[in-house]
């Protein structure tokens, strides 16, 4: 085989893993956040539907819910985190991040989330910790990086 030929089919390769890596990363049902759940218990799906619609003391109960039937979920605590920052209980939203954190290290939105709590609690270092892993994590650009990094930068500037 070539030169040519074996760059075509490098690039070809490069073109499929591309494309398959986030279906497989999605593919266990948790959103690629690696904590094997095949499927979601109901109430964490009805919570997702009132967090979309800003009802967040709604969804915790759901949450709560779903984790005491289906045992401990990264996901589900890291939007009990989310929802506990939306109205306004930032200590509160830390812990549960962090045990999102415990139970998956690597749980992207769970760092996207706890450097936004870091950012309101005016913690620029810890919120620059997790946009760090963020960084590093995301080996091609990533929402939760990006969300990450520009709520970084307007909160440096309105410091400014």
């Amino acid at each position: 085989m070539n030169h040519a030929s074996r760059v075509a089919g490098l690039a070809a390769l490069g073109i499929a893993l591309l494309v398959a890596l986030p279906l497989a990363a999605s593919a266990d049902g948790d959103g690629g956040n690696g904590n094997g759940m095949q499927f979601k218990h109901p109430d964490y799906v009805a919570a997702t539907g009132f967090l979309a619609d800003g009802r967040y003391a709604e969804a915790i109960p759901l949450l709560r819910k779903a984790i005491a039937e289906d045992g401990p979920d990264a996901d589900a605590y890291n939007l009990i985190g989310y929802s506990t920052r939306k109205l306004g209980r930032l200590a509160e939203a830390l812990a549960f991040h962090e045990q999102a954190l415990s139970i998956d290290p690597e749980h992207r939105g769970a760092h996207e989330y706890i450097g936004e709590a870091y950012l309101e609690l005016g913690r620029l270092d810890k919120a620059m910790e997790h946009l760090a892993f963020l960084d590093d994590d995301c080996w091609l650009p990533c929402e939760e990086y990006s969300d990450r990094k520009e709520g970084v930068a307007r909160y440096e500037s309105e410091q400014r």
